[in-house]
């Protein structure tokens, strides 16, 4: 196998600060033939999808509006870990924000890079165990959220029938059905 070496930035783009993201186009070359290549990079923090379990074994799922595909949909909760925070931390803080409930025990299931051809942060999903509703939930400005309680098992039938189409809250799911199937 041939190690693939890294593309040398020739010269950095001008960066446009969206807020929750930055863009920037940087010119690049490729070490095979030296041509020079634009690319496009989108800087963002690291984000977090939490698969929260009631102590009933109930999941607590959120449906919101989603503007790039201006339409409403069904995920668990989650968002944008802040800078310097851990993001188990920001796991539960994220349920609690966005719901109310607050997990008995958060266990780690695993990250992934979202979109590695386009940005380098990474989606940490948890596993939230034991959830207890303890209020209302205190959403950010922005956000309009309602919470939903589905049955676990409903889950393969959820992503199946097309309600649950966030590609990041699947890859939850299959970490989560990973971790609970592999051999140990």
């Amino acid at each position: 196998m041939r190690p693939i070496p890294s593309w040398p930035r020739l010269r950095r783009g001008l960066e446009h600060d969206y807020t929750i993201l930055t863009v920037r186009q940087d010119i690049v070359a490729d070490p095979r033939t030296g041509q020079e290549h634009p690319r496009v990079r989108i800087d963002c923090g690291d984000w977090v999808n939490v698969i929260a379990v009631t102590r009933e074994d109930q999941l607590v799922l959120i449906r919101q509006y989603r503007f790039g595909i201006s339409g409403v949909t069904l995920e668990v909760p989650g968002g944008i870990v802040e800078p310097g925070e851990d993001p188990a931390l920001a796991a539960a803080r994220e349920l609690e924000e966005e719901t109310g409930y607050v997990a008995g025990r958060v266990v780690a299931l695993g990250s992934v890079h979202p979109n590695p051809a386009l940005q380098g942060n990474r989606c940490h999903s948890y596993l939230a165990l034991d959830c207890v509703k303890a209020h209302e939930g205190n959403q950010d400005a922005g956000e309009d959220i309602s919470v939903e309680l589905h049955p676990r098992e409903a889950v393969p039938r959820l992503i199946l029938e097309g309600s649950i189409t966030h590609s990041l809250v699947v890859v939850a799911f299959y970490l989560e059905h990973l971790r609970a199937t592999a051999p140990r």
